[in-house]
């Protein structure tokens, strides 16, 4: 069965981007514009993996982890920071919030992909 892995951002452009990799790598994808978005979007439904922007309206992807954190459905989701920023307090953040990985855009998709494939459980 395939993983399914969520993208939260803001700019359509990047989710299609994403998008496109992972479902190269047969993964399922689900797309969210922001942290609100993704939190409609989460029914308790096994998500392997969620890629979050930081930066978005709404509500911005550290508070997104915060709130993502809190539900035991998700509790140990694995969440991949794909954003601009790369101040140390932001990272620093972003991983007191319980995400585990940082991938700075630009970035190449096979960066990301490894990175997916690293934090997805088989």
């Amino acid at each position: 069965m395939a993983k399914i892995i969520m993208i939260v951002d803001d700019s359509t452009s990047v989710r299609q981007l994403v998008s496109m990799a992972l479902k190269s790598q047969n993964y399922q994808v689900i797309e969210a514009c922001d942290g609100m978005d993704a939190l409609s979007k989460l029914t308790g439904s096994k998500i392997n993996l969620i890629i979050s922007d930081i930066n978005m309206p709404k509500m911005d992807g550290i508070t997104f982890v915060k709130e993502l954190k809190k539900n035991p459905s998700y509790k140990f989701t694995p969440v991949i920071m794909l954003t601009t920023e790369t101040q140390e307090g932001k990272k620093r953040e972003a991983q007191a919030a319980g995400a585990k990985a940082w991938i700075v855009k630009p970035f190449k998709p096979e960066q990301m992909l490894s990175a997916v494939a690293k934090l997805i459980l088989p």
